[in-house]
């Protein structure tokens, strides 16, 4: 009787592979509209996040979104302030340039989409127009709406890598709380029962880019790559 590969048994959903749905049952999103100002009602930790969350109350109720470095319960957020305050929810249009700002609309009024991760920010690098030119994290520069909203600040959690992880069972929990596979073993290692590139008879890899037809269970390797081969 055959077996399913590890990818099959990924696909189809079952609890060994699936993310707990409680790590996840915050939605780090801003409201469409704000107006006013808000407050920090709580801080806590969330283990789908590797970023301290806070829960902002306004008039119209209450959503989450990633701490900045130095927040803290009870702390104002202003969402119209002209003022360059940490922590105030704002357009790009109105925010200067060279400011650190994390949690970037990617279109206006979707809540935000860019830079959530624990000690990132980017700079506002400069304001052509309409369009604001954004330095993310990986010094390369993106172009945004004037009117898509940013937080000002850096986000809470730096220095979280810092610290090796020196057990391979906690560097489990870590992985497991996102669902990761972990640890990875070259597909060429494994049997031939258990990857395409299984059985290391002379290693001789197959063709590593699957076809755009190709079931679950085949399509491995690179996935519809733009380019292979060294960068000259």
């Amino acid at each position: 009787m055959g077996k399913r590969i590890i990818q099959q048994r990924r696909g189809r959903g079952t609890h060994t592979y699936k993310v707990r749905r409680k790590a996840f049952r915050f939605k780090l999103q801003y409201p469409p509209r704000l107006s006013g100002e808000g407050s920090v009602i709580k801080l806590f930790n969330s283990a789908g996040h590797s970023a301290p969350l806070a829960k902002i109350k306004y008039s119209d109720g209450t959503f989450f979104v990633p701490a900045f470095k130095g927040m803290v319960e009870g702390q104002k957020i202003s969402f119209e302030d002209a003022k360059i305050n940490k922590g105030n929810i704002m357009k790009l249009k109105d925010i200067p340039v060279k400011t650190k700002i994390y949690n970037i609309e990617s279109r206006p009024g979707d809540g935000g989409m860019f830079i959530k991760s624990a000690g990132n920010s980017a700079v506002i690098n400069k304001i052509i127009g309409k369009d604001v030119f954004v330095l993310m994290p990986s010094k390369k520069e993106k172009k945004f709406n004037q009117n898509c909203r940013a937080i000002i600040g850096i986000a809470a959690g730096a220095g979280r890598l810092d610290k090796p992880v020196i057990k391979a069972g906690k560097k489990h929990h870590i992985k497991k709380s996102k669902s990761k596979l972990w640890p990875r073993t070259s597909a060429v290692k494994m049997n031939v029962i258990d990857h395409p590139f299984g059985s290391g008879r002379a290693k001789n890899v197959k063709s590593k880019i699957a076809k755009r037809n190709a079931p679950p269970g085949r399509k491995v390797g690179l996935i519809r790559p733009r380019r292979t081969g060294k960068k000259k």
